[in-house]
């Protein structure tokens, strides 16, 4: 019997992690949070009718991403019982709101990656919310990840729950509920590392960064952080030097071991810090960007720094900083590197590209359409190409390279938020009421 159980364990191992990595995308912007994929299978055009395999609705309201490993899609939601207010699109003042008054129903589904049907669905907690949102901000914001044994789908100031691949429920770990800036509600995601998850919670009462075991839910450490709302989704650097856990926020940023001890900080950023690093050509780089403050940086990092590495006054590089720019930082989209450029996506439809290795520019801003002013989802890039989803759900697909040429448009007709997911020669692409898997030909 205890032979029998270990040939089965073994079978099963073997079959989990024999998905090959073009068959997932298993956290925000896939495996490393690069944004990149490269298969000549993956479509560049599609509408809301061509080239779609299916499109699935989905109950609710969220801008968490798809996520996906080999024949499931996995996606979080939450579906108020009471009325919705209708998203206004673009930047603006004003979109604080109260606490709602009806009930509302936080959901994990996994959709059948050939079909789009909805293979299960999960109800994780339901209540009438206790903390509030910005308008655009939705109870759904953090993207779940997946390991290919299990899925953890966490939800800001509620819970982080954990389930088999088939969605049964494994454990759970509920949060008391804190005050985030201006009401506006949460949104970083979580980060698996072999077997720890990580999260942070920067609020206006008590900001944390913790670690918890994967397969218990078991909480392995905390640390306090200071008391500021932050939004943007932490980072494991694997730089070569060692592995750390970087962590962006409005005073500063600051990397931990993985046992939450800190290695090194700077101060310099936006008021509000929402894109997420990402490391490329053996640096990490780290940008913010709000679009009311003058100051909206990039940052270049270089492996090994330890302490306070920030620039001093008239500097745009140090021993540990290769290299700074004072205004090309994001407000919310992530930025990308593809080959040998950084690109930045700004919130109201301009494009930039810089060399990824000494940051210095390429090009200036680019309208990418008179008509697209709203930016929200991060760009993604493959096959020589670059792509922007706007909020009207058109994706601009412009040319990579140091000249700037847009090639063309692809319209779903319904508002975009979240960032797509990429595998399997698919785009999963996720609006307002809909799931979209895209492929050349509509391929089952």
């Amino acid at each position: 019997m205890l032979i029998r159980c270990f040939l089965l364990s073994a079978l099963l191992f073997t079959l989990l992690t024999s998905v090959s990595a073009q068959d997932r995308w298993p956290q925000f912007r896939g495996a490393q949070s690069l944004g990149v994929a490269e298969d000549a299978n993956l479509p560049d055009k599609w509408s809301a009718t061509e080239n779609v395999a299916w499109k699935t609705e989905v109950p609710g309201m969220g801008w968490s991403s798809p996520i996906v490993w080999g024949d499931r899609i996995f996606i979080t939601s939450v579906i108020n019982t009471g009325e919705t207010e209708p998203v206004k699109k673009g930047l603006y003042f004003g979109g604080e709101r109260p606490l709602p008054a009806a009930e509302h129903r936080w959901m994990v589904y996994g959709v059948d990656f050939k079909t789009g049907k909805i293979a299960w669905e999960r109800e994780v907690f339901r209540t009438v919310p206790k903390i509030t949102r910005h308008l655009k901000n939705s109870y759904a914001s953090e993207t779940p990840v997946t390991d290919g044994e299990r899925v953890y789908a966490y939800f800001g100031n509620v819970g982080l729950f954990c389930f088999d691949m088939n969605g049964k429920p494994l454990w759970n770990q509920m949060f008391e509920p804190k005050k985030t800036r201006y009401g506006w509600g949460t949104a970083a995601s979580p980060v698996l590392y072999k077997d720890r998850l990580y999260i942070v919670n920067d609020n206006d009462e008590q900001s944390y960064l913790l670690a918890q075991d994967k397969k218990t839910g078991k909480q392995l450490w905390k640390v306090d952080r200071e008391k500021e709302t932050n939004w943007a989704t932490p980072y494991i650097w694997e730089s070569g030097t060692r592995t750390e856990l970087v962590v962006p926020a409005t005073k500063g940023v600051r990397s931990y071991d993985l046992d939450g001890k800190v290695l090194w900080e700077f101060k310099g950023m936006s008021s509000i810090a929402i894109p997420v690093p990402f490391s490329k050509h053996g640096l990490l780089y780290i940008a913010s960007g709000y679009v009311g403050d003058q100051h909206r940086p990039v940052y270049a990092i270089k492996p090994g720094a330890s302490g306070d590495i920030s620039l001093k006054e008239g500097e745009t590089s140090n021993q540990f900083i290769a290299w700074y720019q004072r205004q090309a930082g994001p407000y919310n989209p992530s930025p990308i590197v593809y080959g040998d450029l950084y690109y930045t996506l700004l919130d109201r439809g301009f494009f930039t590209a810089h060399d990824a290795k000494t940051g210095k520019e390429v090009y200036g801003k680019q309208r990418i359409d008179p008509a697209a002013g709203a930016f929200t989802s991060s760009p993604w890039a493959y096959n020589g190409k670059l792509f922007c989803l706007s909020e009207d759900g058109d994706t601009f697909v412009i040319q990579a390279g140091g000249e700037y040429k847009l090639l063309g448009k692809n319209s779903l007709d319904e508002l975009c938020m979240a960032t797509p997911a990429i595998a399997k020669g698919s785009l999963i692409i996720r609006t307002a009421s809909k799931l979209y898997r895209i492929s050349n030909g509509g391929k089952k």
